[in-house]
């Protein structure tokens, strides 16, 4: 089941002699439960292409549907509605509160929907990640590791349709690294979540089912593995 359409994307900033295009007409789409790798060298547009996925950043023109919806014909107030429930975005930099704890932290978008938390679901989240006995550490307490897996369950705490993982390793050491891809990979088998992960590093690319590469803006190459 198709889960994430992109069609005729384009984003450029600037105009006339200083226009730079960061995505050129690009199109693909995701099925339900697919773990996609997004690779491409500086510059490329990738980043941008995931930042206009997770309804952060609005493009130039093309669409983005995910399950059914257009993104772009959302105004400002129901597109952070949707993007808070239904895409889980993981950052370099973790994007955490200061001010919040752990399950603060996690739990955010259920609570700015004024929503009541699933005590179960939290407690799985909490258990898988290992963060039994933190849930009350502030971020500036926590290793740089357990900063990620707590972004992680923040993505997750509300079931969302697609999660975005913009170079989630790449503040880590290997070994965190490491950890956090099992994590992220283990996620995506146990919920069947739909896995999008911009990327760098080549030993983490191989281990998606599918891998598209992006260079000056455009796709070079879409490749699912075993094919």
């Amino acid at each position: 089941m198709e889960i994430l359409r992109i069609e005729d994307l384009c984003k450029t900033y600037g105009k006339g002699e200083t226009e730079v295009r960061a995505l050129d007409h690009v199109s693909f789409s995701v099925q339900k439960g697919e773990f996609v790798a997004i690779i491409g060298p500086s510059g490329s547009g990738k980043s941008t292409l995931l930042h206009i996925l997770g309804g952060v950043d609005r493009p130039t023109s093309g669409r983005v549907m995910v399950e059914n919806t257009d993104l772009y014909r959302l105004d400002e107030s129901r597109l952070a509605v949707f993007r808070r429930r239904q895409i889980g975005l993981i950052y370099q930099f973790y994007n955490l509160i200061p001010v919040l704890d752990v399950e603060e932290n996690i739990t955010l978008p259920v609570l700015l929907d004024g929503h009541k938390v699933d005590k179960g679901h939290l407690k799985e989240l909490v258990e898988t990640l290992g963060l039994q006995g933190r849930l009350h550490h502030l971020p500036n307490q926590l290793s740089g590791g357990q900063q990620q897996r707590v972004s992680i369950g923040r993505a997750l705490i509300n079931h969302p349709a697609i999660v975005l993982a913009d170079e989630p390793t790449g503040n880590l050491d290997s070994k965190n690294s490491a950890e956090i891809i099992a994590l992220l990979k283990m996620f995506h088998r146990a919920y069947q979540q739909t896995l999008l992960i911009i990327t760098h590093d080549e030993h983490i690319a191989l281990q998606a089912d599918r891998v598209i590469s992006i260079e000056d803006g455009r796709i070079a190459r879409d490749e699912v593995k075993g094919q």
